[in-house]
């Protein structure tokens, strides 16, 4: 229930102000973040996006491979 009433609100703001205005939103979050961490922060984030896709992908072939069997 919560989240319809969130998409709906994120929806009537779209409308009323733009696709842009969550892009600023965004822009703003991330340059604030920036000044607030350091460029070690995004690379560990990096890193954990990487090995989280590699595991996926492990994963997945490895269930592929037991469907061929």
């Amino acid at each position: 229930m919560a989240k319809e009433a969130g998409r709906k609100g994120g929806e009537a703001v779209k409308r009323k102000y733009g696709p842009d205005f969550y892009r600023e939103i965004g822009k703003k979050g991330g340059e604030t973040v920036k000044q607030e961490r350091s460029s070690e922060f995004y690379a560990e984030i990096g890193r954990r996006g990487g090995e989280m896709r590699s595991t996926r992908m492990k994963e997945r072939m490895a269930r592929e491979k037991k469907q061929k069997e």
